[in-house]
């Protein structure tokens, strides 16, 4: 069976909600919302083919675009490549040119939604930032909380608590601290064992690639409206990932750190290469900054990932 390669956009408003249609009941998977878009000729490329739809379908033409995800997804009468693109820029008002219903929906409520399975990728992607930022381990509290306060009003929306030294009681008392700092501003991750779940049901948890190891045959943890991330390092536990269901991961090192100088990097290429057979979002991470925002986008990757290059002076 010859996979479908078909271009999808997810298109941003000026005020940061996405456009979505809803199938006709006639299509495949008809009657569910989707992002826009539509099958790449023979002779077409990626761009070319979400220009062309979003004028046939929306009637506005794209100025502003990038890559976002690429999913590979098999339905049990279609086998689909799914290659989204970004699109933050674009002339006309768009509106249903073949009668579909289309709604602006802000990012938060995109789960409120009904989408093909194929799609679920696509929605974490979303909803997701470029940027995530893991907070130092060798600071004290007061320091630390400060320097999550600062970056949260800086623009950072998403934050792993790290815990370096093992889970210990203080953890449990910063993570408090550190949801309160958070609440409605940015998406906090945190770490730890999974007795602690219950504690702390705005955060997201980040597993090590231990626990990823230790309970990916188990299956996830958590329920679909909870963030779940793992640490991944190589093919294998990028399978585990998938298997475990998680929403995204970081993948490390992509280049020598500090933080770990003994890890042997990645580099790019295989990165590229480890994501292109992966079809969950992926922050990269070792050695990286807001510098390499556009190098990972281009591996394919969700962004970067980081202690040191997204940490606020305090």
């Amino acid at each position: 069976m010859k996979r479908v390669h078909v271009a999808a956009a997810v298109i941003r408003g000026v005020d940061g909600r996405i456009l979505l249609a809803r199938r006709a009941d006639t299509q495949h998977q008809g009657g569910l919302w989707e992002f826009p878009g539509g099958k790449v000729e023979a002779d077409e490329t990626v761009v070319a083919a979400l220009g062309r739809e979003l004028q046939e379908e929306l009637g506005i033409q794209v100025t502003t675009t990038r890559p976002l995800i690429k999913i590979q997804h098999d339905y049990p009468d279609k086998q689909v490549l799914l290659d989204v693109w970004e699109v933050s820029g674009f002339t006309g008002e768009p509106h249903g040119v073949e009668g579909q219903p289309i709604e602006w929906v802000a990012q938060r409520d995109l789960i409120n939604y009904a989408f093909p399975a194929a799609n679920a990728p696509i929605v974490a992607a979303a909803r997701l930032p470029a940027e995530y930022l893991i907070t130092p381990g060798e600071l004290e509290t007061p320091t630390l909380l400060r320097g999550i306060q600062r970056a949260v009003a800086g623009g950072i929306r998403l934050v792993q608590l790290r815990a370096p030294n093992g889970y210990d009681p203080k953890y449990r008392d910063l993570a408090v601290d550190a949801v309160g700092l958070c609440a409605g501003k940015a998406q906090l991750m945190l770490k730890g064992p999974f007795e602690w779940l219950g504690d702390f049901p705005s955060a997201g948890w980040h597993m090590t690639s231990a626990q990823l190891r230790k309970y990916a045959s188990k299956g996830r943890p958590l329920p679909k409206d909870r963030w779940l991330a793992a640490s991944c390092h190589n093919a294998e536990e990028l399978a585990l990932a998938e298997l475990m269901d998680v929403d995204f991961v970081t993948l490390s090192p992509v280049q020598p750190t500090q933080t770990h100088p003994e890890a042997q990097p990645l580099g790019w290429e295989q990165a590229r290469q480890l994501i292109s057979g992966f079809s969950k979002p992926v922050f990269l991470l070792g050695g990286v900054g807001p510098a390499e925002r556009e190098k990972a986008w281009d591996a394919g990757a969700q962004g970067v990932a980081g202690i040191r290059a997204f940490w606020p002076e305090v």
